[in-house]
């Protein structure tokens, strides 16, 4: 499990989807840019958050405990039932 570096600032924030109106490209296998982090914060619900690198297990994120994704990181989130959530994105 990755923590948001102390030196990262949020510039970002996507809207909320629920798991009607997630974008394909989040639940396709995927990475952010060089140099940001993701925080996927569910608000409500529960999502499922693949490492494609790492483990074939999934994370599961739920609200008050975001899944940080590292700069670079390929990955894939699938909805687990009803959730609401947003992506957080930071950057040095």
């Amino acid at each position: 499990m990755a923590i948001l570096p102390s030196d990262v600032q949020p510039y970002r924030t996507t809207p909320t989807y629920t798991e009607k109106t997630v974008p394909a490209g989040l639940t396709g296998r995927h990475a952010t840019k060089e140099g940001v982090w993701g925080a996927i914060t569910v608000v409500d619900g529960r999502l499922k958050l693949y490492r494609l690198d790492s483990t074939t297990t999934p994370e599961m994120i739920v609200p008050g405990s975001p899944g940080i994704v590292a700069p670079q990181e390929v990955h894939r989130v699938e909805a687990d039932g009803p959730e609401a959530f947003h992506v957080i994105f930071h950057r040095a």
